[in-house]
C-alpha cells in the first residue's frame, strides 16, 4: 500500500529538505527533527512523515556506498548463518539484526502517534536538548575506551538497539544515541560510529519499505 504526501510542494523545498537530512544524518543530532522544523520556519506546508522517510532512503545508500566493505561482510555472515557457520561475520549480522528489533516493534507500536502527536516543535526542543547533554556526558567518558564492534557482546548489542528505538521520538538523534549508549558501554568512537550506522541500514530499509511514497503528485 503506498502512503500520499502532502501534494504540490514546490521544488525548493524538496531541495531544502534534501539538503538538511543530507547534512544531519551523518551528525549525532535527529534528522527528522530537522525535517519537521523546515516548514515551521519557512511557512511551508508539512511534508509529512512519508516523505521524511523518502529522505532518509537517500542518505541509506550513501552509507551502504561508504560501508560497502563491512556491507559485504555483514552478506557474508548472512551466508554463514545460513550454513550454520559460527563465524566473526555471522556473529555481527545477528547482533545487528537483534538491535534492529526494538525499533522495528516501537515503531509498529506507536505509529499514529510518531505522524502526528510527536511533530512538535516544544517536544524537539525538550529532546534534543536533553539527549544532547547525555551524548556529551558519554563523550567525555570515551577518552579511554578500547571497546570494539568485534568485541561487542549480546548484551551491549541489545542495549544499543533498546536505545535505537528512542530514536522514533523526534528530537532524538538515531545515531546520537546509538552512538551514546555504545560510548557508555565502552566503545571507542570509531567503533560506536562504526556500529551505529552499520545498524541503520536495516533500521532505514524497513521503515522505507512500510512507507513507500506516492511522489506522482510533486509539483514543480
Amino acid at each position: 500500500m503506498t502512503v500520499d504526501v502532502q501534494d504540490g510542494l514546490p521544488l525548493l523545498q524538496l531541495v531544502v529538505l534534501a539538503i538538511v537530512q543530507g547534512v544531519t544524518e551523518f551528525l549525532p543530532i535527529s534528522s527528522s527533527a530537522h525535517l519537521i522544523l523546515v516548514p515551521i520556519f519557512t511557512g511551508w506546508a508539512d511534508q509529512g512523515l512519508a516523505l521524511d522517510v523518502a529522505m532518509h532512503i537517500g542518505t541509506l545508500l550513501a552509507v551502504v556506498l561508504y560501508f560497502r566493505r563491512d556491507v559485504a561482510m555483514l552478506l557474508s555472515g548472512a551466508t554463514d548463518i545460513a550454513r550454520r557457520k559460527a563465524t566473526p561475520a555471522a556473529r555481527l549480522a545477528l547482533q545487528i539484526l537483534a538491535a534492529t528489533l526494538p525499533v522495528l516493534i516501537a515503531g509498529f507500536l506507536l505509529k499514529d502517534r510518531i505522524e502526528s502527536d510527536w511533530r512538535s516543535p516544544v517536544l524537539i526542543m525538550v529532546t534534543t536538548a536533553v539527549f544532547g547533554v547525555l551524548l556529551w556526558i558519554a563523550d567525555r567518558r570515551a577518552d579511554r575506551a578500547e571497546g570494539t564492534v568485534d568485541g561487542l557482546s549480546w548484551r551491549d548489542a541489545a542495549l544499543i538497539g533498546a536505545a535505537q528505538a528512542l530514536a522514533l521520538v523526534p528530537g532524538v538523534s538515531r545515531s546520537g544515541i546509538t552512538m551514546t549508549m555504545a560510548l557508555l558501554l565502552g566503545q571507542r568512537r570509531p567503533e560506536a560510529a562504526r556500529f551505529s550506522l552499520l545498524l541503520s541500514i536495516p533500521t532505514t530499509a524497513a521503515a522505507g519499505c512500510k512507507r513507500p511514497v506516492d511522489t506522482a503528485g510533486y509539483a514543480a
